[in-house]
């Protein structure tokens, strides 16, 4: 038995530090597990050694700042986490390694309308089959990450009122998907989803205060501060969509009038374009027509982007975030709506704190978010299990941070 303080006890601590640095950044080089560990470079060299000849790490030959180095990353076949997203009209499921390899990953649509019961054994099924078609152990599955487009209550687990999928309102989406997987299973709402995807593999990278802003049938908000997401006592923070920007505007799904949804969201824009470009348009479309020169989709795009920008400039003056990323399909349209956007910020946002602010669209597009859920998945793993050498479904959460 370790005595707490020991030095078998340091020891051990040092390595799960080591192994949990790895396991959160996908790769590193021995001096950035130092840089981040705060150990030293002769204690990293040593462990890493140690852990290489165990099987847990893989070290192979880089580069960093023009000097050879070591990049050390967790082996391969250590085990295998899953991310699943559901969306408006589509649900989309991924199988990665520890490494932050993604094996396998596809999409299929997903009527809005069907049950939750329908949509957690399509979860199932289109997780079985990746799982066969890319021939992994199911007894290395560490966990699954859940993106649901809807809040999510931090204590209960309950999914709450959403009108993008109503009939979902008051289930466990963990719960669900935990009893037909039989894995653990962590569930968060697709805006802090998209922002764990952007900061692990995206346009967040190497910045520990971002916003990412998902426009889709709705408008959210993934906030990171201090390099971990904040969700606020009930897991609602970030609702950005519904700031008022107009008391006398239409009224919102939440009950207020003027909400930045009732600009920005594809519910309420898509109909101003309706009576001269049809009722299939999608915004996927009017972003295809903006870039294509059409003055009626360029307009409202540029519209849509000044509001958000206020919103974001409301971001600005409370956060101050040093950066924030675009996503969802409104990102595509580039600088005809990221130009808008940064001239609201410097029009409202503080001086000082729309100086800091950079504004860039997301690099991921649509799969922003199931790349999340992986990353949330590996975020609530523990380390010990790899270092013990049990199975990785055996693993125990730990609270998820992001250094």
């Amino acid at each position: 038995m370790e005595t707490p303080g020991s030095q078998s006890s340091l020891h051990r601590a040092n390595l799960e530090r080591v192994v949990r640095a790895v396991r959160l950044a996908g790769s590193l080089t021995q001096a950035e597990i130092a840089r981040t560990t705060g150990l030293s470079a002769a204690t990293v060299s040593n462990i890493v050694r140690e852990l290489k000849d165990g099987g847990t790490v893989e070290v192979t030959p880089t580069s960093a700042g023009g000097r050879r180095a070591r990049s050390v990353s967790l082996s391969g076949d250590a085990g295998i986490v899953i991310g699943v997203d559901f969306g408006h009209t589509h649900l989309r499921v991924a199988i990665g390694n520890l490494a932050h390899q993604v094996l396998a990953e596809e999409s299929e649509p997903l009527d809005v309308d069907a049950s939750s019961t329908q949509g957690f054994d399509r979860a199932e099924q289109l997780v079985t089959r990746l799982i066969e078609a890319t021939g992994v152990d199911r007894s290395k599955i560490a966990g699954v990450g859940l993106g649901v487009p809807g809040p999510i209550d931090v204590e209960s687990g309950t999914l709450g009122s959403t009108a993008i999928l109503p009939g979902w309102t008051g289930t466990k989406p963990a719960e669900e998907l935990r009893g037909r997987l039989g894995v653990p299973v962590h569930v968060d709402n697709d805006a802090n989803l998209g922002a764990l995807g952007e900061m692990v593999w995206g346009s967040g990278r190497g910045v520990r205060d971002l916003a990412y802003i998902k426009v889709a049938s709705g408008v959210g908000a993934g906030l990171v501060i201090s390099g971990k997401i904040y969700r606020g006592p009930g897991g609602t923070a970030g609702e950005i969509g519904h700031i008022t920007l107009d008391e006398s505007g239409p009224v919102c799904r939440c009950g207020n009038r003027g909400c930045l949804e009732t600009f920005a969201a594809a519910r309420y824009v898509l109909p101003l374009l309706q009576s001269s470009h049809g009722t299939d348009l999608t915004m996927e479309g009017v972003v295809r027509l903006a870039r294509d020169g059409d003055p009626g989709c360029r307009r409202v795009i540029a519209d849509v982007g000044r509001h958000i920008g206020s919103g974001v400039a409301n971001l600005c003056n409370l956060l101050n975030p040093s950066r924030v990323v675009l996503g969802g399909d409104l990102a595509e349209a580039g600088e005809l709506v990221l130009g808008p956007i940064r001239e609201s910020v410097g029009r409202y946002a503080i001086p000082s704190a729309a100086r800091q602010l950079s504004v860039l669209p997301g690099a991921l597009g649509g799969r922003a978010e199931v790349l999340g859920a992986l990353a949330l998945a590996l975020s609530e793993m523990g380390d010990s299990t790899l270092l013990d050498g049990t199975a990785p479904s055996a693993l125990k959460a730990v609270t998820p941070a992001f250094t």
